[in-house]
């Protein structure tokens, strides 16, 4: 064992005299430890959110979309078959995008219908998990509405099929196999300009995907429907792309730039949603911040400690130095001294904040309701990269607190303090 570390292992053993530092330094072991637990927790918390939170954008939207700077994708078949074959593409589908008005006898609100391809859609994103039951296979067949019994049917006609978000079947207040009808305001050209074109449908089912924008707003139709209803012939508006690998959209990007070139681009999921995901980022950076002032205020316990053990063993210091220790030793004394308390407290920290993380991913204690956050359970998710950013900064702090009393003690006079001792 090395003389820095036997001398400064002996300064904090516990003497029956000296209670009230034992009790100090026990505090400061506890405030570090408590500090990164609650860090571990929150930022586990945070990470939780924003995994949890890209799982259901990725349920609702592609991982990638292709589209083209003249408007419409016209020979898309074309243009699918080859983005297909690029390495890093799992599966491609149409879809064709516009904004309408959806109305009911007592309602209406404006709607972003999408024209999806059933089979293949489910290959691109995750809308079939959100569908309950066969919804969206009822998107390819036409239904006839249910209706009171008191109201005779005229005919016998049936309407194609439109799913519709959870919350925007609310706000319309209309339930499945009843009528709705969509207006597009930009319809067939007459006379007098474009007039609107409107169309009835029926309510086959519903999907919750868990965030509120898509809920309430979204709606799907079957993509040859769309394309009758907005006059697209068989053109659409982009394909949705899936990856086999979620983070790997710049090289992704950069095949289909090669492979499609002008006058088509891309749009990555990060680029769709880049305020919602910087907005996350900058959240977890402003608690990390935060809460890491509470692992300096631990560190100021530390500095209290080191510089009430510093005053009392003044006498110890000043005869190790007149035995011939110099001054670099004496300073590694007391580094080793903090540097103890430090790594105990933050593996104390870790070891309660990781147990707290792991009960409440198994055990699941901290219930949420799921008709206002739309899940059951407090997300948890932490990564190796946090824990170690977080063990580092703590040591870091105690290392900075240590520095200064390491350094007066290093700086002792032995002759005057033998003197007045």
């Amino acid at each position: 064992m090395g003389f820095a570390r036997f001398v400064g292992l002996r300064f904090l053993r516990p003497k029956r005299r000296k209670v009230a530092l034992s009790i100090i330094t026990i505090i400061a072991v506890t405030g570090v430890a408590v500090g990164v637990a609650t860090l571990i927790v929150v930022l586990a918390v945070v990470t939780g959110f924003q995994q949890d939170m890209t799982t259901k954008i990725l349920g609702t939207l592609s991982h990638m979309m292709v589209m083209s700077h003249n408007g419409e994708l016209e020979h898309w078949q074309d243009v699918a078959e080859k983005v297909k074959r690029l390495d890093g593409v799992a599966a491609v589908t149409p879809f064709i995008f516009r904004e309408v008005m959806a109305a009911t006898s007592d309602h209406a609100t404006g709607v972003i219908l999408r024209g999806i391809d059933p089979a293949s859609a489910a290959t691109v994103t995750s809308i079939a998990n959100s569908v309950k039951g066969d919804a969206l296979d009822q998107l390819r067949v036409e239904h006839k509405p249910l209706r009171p019994p008191s109201e005779k049917a005229p005919d016998n006609k049936t309407y194609p099929g439109i799913l519709l978000g959870h919350d925007l079947m609310a706000s319309l207040r209309v339930f499945p196999q009843e009528e709705l009808t969509i207006v597009n305001p930009i319809g067939e050209a007459g006379p007098m300009g474009p007039a609107p074109k409107s169309k009835t449908f029926v309510v086959v089912g519903e999907f919750q995907s868990g965030l509120y924008e898509f809920d309430a707003k979204f709606g799907y139709l079957d993509l040859k429907v769309a394309q009758d209803f907005f006059n697209a012939d068989n053109t659409v508006t982009g394909l949705e792309v899936r990856l086999t690998d979620m983070w790997e959209t710049e090289a992704v990007t950069e095949r289909i730039r090669a492979a499609l070139g002008w006058p088509y681009y891309t749009r990555d999921w990060k680029d769709m949603n880049r305020n919602l995901f910087t907005a996350l980022k900058l959240e977890k950076l402003v608690m990390f911040i935060i809460l890491c002032l509470i692992i300096f205020v631990a560190a100021l316990n530390v500095f209290s400690t080191l510089y009430m053990v510093v005053m009392d063993k003044q006498r110890s210091i000043a005869m190790i130095v007149a035995m011939g220790a110099s001054a670099s030793q004496i300073r590694r004394i007391f580094m080793f001294q903090g540097l103890v308390t430090g790594v105990l407290g933050t593996v104390l920290g870790a070891a309660l904040g990781v147990g707290v993380c792991l009960a409440q991913m198994k055990y699941k204690f901290v219930a949420l309701d799921p008709r206002v956050y739309f899940i059951d359970t407090l997300p948890i998710s932490f990564t190796l990269f946090d824990f170690f950013v977080i063990f580092a900064a703590s040591l870091g702090l105690i290392m900075v607190a240590t520095a200064i009393p390491a350094g007066i003690a290093s700086r002792l006079d032995p002759v005057r303090t033998l003197r007045y001792e």
